[in-house]
């Protein structure tokens, strides 16, 4: 029985690749954290709703303690939870609001992976996914012109600088931690609600270079910021 964990799950990218994954056999824990709309997914998918605010150091320790009790190890941890910024012009961001993007999209994949880590380590093939942007590649966004490797390219600070640093807390944890295959994986500019569903991609398209790696199990890939179309520049 493969154990799998997805943070921010009740909806968009989440709900997708948690539904494939039930669907091949997971044992999904869907994360949200919002009680109802959590057991309301699940429900919808025949998951397991696991309440997890990754912006809150108890609810993680919380829901790394059921799937403990439950469980006792932890297949598969994808990374999703993920905000974005406010709609404002660069010069207008404080230190808060930028903080407040990298509590969930960076500090909260920090108190995810160290609260379930013990679990992973007890799993024969572990994985975790991260899941990032291709807004975040230090390459793209120091060109002169970052559109012509990325016409979708905006120069979001406090979004495009977390999912930079996220892919250097994957870079670091892969190298720390061999034994679990960990990578960062990009969904592409998906229509979901963290872009008012702007994006060129549906959900179904997002979702299948997370559910293949989240699926890979010691076949995954470690420490690779890998897109639909093959591999991003970092």
């Amino acid at each position: 029985m493969t154990i799998t964990v997805i943070t921010g799950a009740n909806k968009g990218i989440g709900f997708e690749t948690a539904r494939r994954l039930v669907e091949r056999g997971h044992t999904v824990y869907l994360g949200a954290r919002d009680a109802d709309r959590g057991r309301r997914a699940a429900d919808a998918l025949g998951a397991r709703p696991l309440l997890l605010d990754v912006t809150d150091d108890g609810s993680v320790r919380a829901a790394a303690d059921r799937v403990r009790e439950e469980a006792g190890h932890l297949d598969v941890l994808v990374n999703n939870a993920g905000i974005n910024q406010p709609a404002k012009p660069v010069e207008e961001f404080t230190a808060t609001d930028v903080q407040r993007v990298y509590d969930t999209n960076v500090f909260g994949v920090v108190r995810t992976v160290h609260a379930f880590l013990p679990l992973l380590r007890k799993a024969a093939a572990p994985v975790v996914v991260n899941v990032t942007s291709a807004l975040g590649s230090l390459t793209v966004n120091a060109l002169p012109d970052s559109t012509t490797l990325l016409p979708t390219w905006v120069p979001l600070l406090a979004y495009n600088s977390s999912k930079a640093a996220l892919n250097m807390l994957t870079v670091l944890y892969a190298k720390s931690f061999p034994e679990i295959r960990i990578s960062a994986v990009t969904p592409g500019f998906t229509a979901t609600d963290l872009n008012g569903h702007s994006g060129t991609l549906s959900v179904e398209q997002g979702a299948e270079i997370v559910v293949a790696t989240a699926a890979a199990g010691a076949d995954a890939p470690t420490c690779a910021f890998v897109g639909a179309s093959g591999n991003v520049p970092w």
